[in-house]
């Protein structure tokens, strides 16, 4: 008796498997060592189909990123309940060890993408930059909100601590750096904080 059962191939859904399939392979193997034969495979979609979709493997990337930042949603405002915590509470939570599955850690999607992409993929670079800017302007506005004397110091120092520990845990494979610049960001949110209310 044959169990083998093929995937499923196209119909309904072939959009949001691609997708998923993506988001899967590009952060976890990288955009340039995922080619569009190995994502409709893990899509169960043939390449026609993939197609069909989207022109081309850079629209998927694009997609890819739009769709990470709507399911990660606004990390500096991430849910209803943030509004009940301080904006003290709120920055420092940027700097908890963002959960992941097993295997090595990936650091941040968006910065991956500007790597990978490197001048050859403009309206990626454009995404990743929109995103980033928001993330600055974020923290800047939860640092004029904990009473720093200067907010858009204070908000792009700690973006480049965020920025910093992302990286430095990739490269390391370690999750300590999240603890050390929580460390570093706890002493310039009390240094700019107190300056504030002098």
């Amino acid at each position: 008796m044959n169990t083998h059962v093929e995937p499923q191939r196209g119909g309904r859904g072939a959009r949001q498997r691609i997708l998923d399939a993506a988001v899967k392979l590009f952060y976890v193997d990288g955009i340039n060592a995922t080619g569009v034969e190995r994502l409709a495979t893990e899509a169960s979609v043939s390449k026609r189909t993939l197609y069909q979709h989207f022109p081309s493997k850079e629209a998927v990337v694009e997609e890819y990123l739009r769709h990470i930042r709507e399911g990660i949603g606004d990390p500096v405002q991430p849910d209803s309940a943030a509004s009940k915590r301080s904006p003290r509470s709120r920055i420092l939570a940027l700097f908890e060890v963002p959960p992941g599955g097993e295997g090595p850690l990936r650091g941040c999607p968006f910065h991956n993408a500007a790597v990978e992409a490197a001048g050859g993929m403009p309206e990626v670079h454009d995404i990743v930059e929109a995103h980033k800017r928001s993330y600055v302007d974020g923290v800047v506005a939860l640092a004029q909100a904990a009473g720093a004397a200067n907010p858009k110091l204070l908000g792009n120092q700690l973006a480049i601590l965020f920025e910093g520990a992302a990286a430095m845990s990739t490269s390391l494979n370690d999750p300590s750096p999240w603890a050390q610049a929580r460390k570093a960001a706890q002493t310039l949110l009390d240094e700019a904080v107190s300056r504030g209310s002098r």
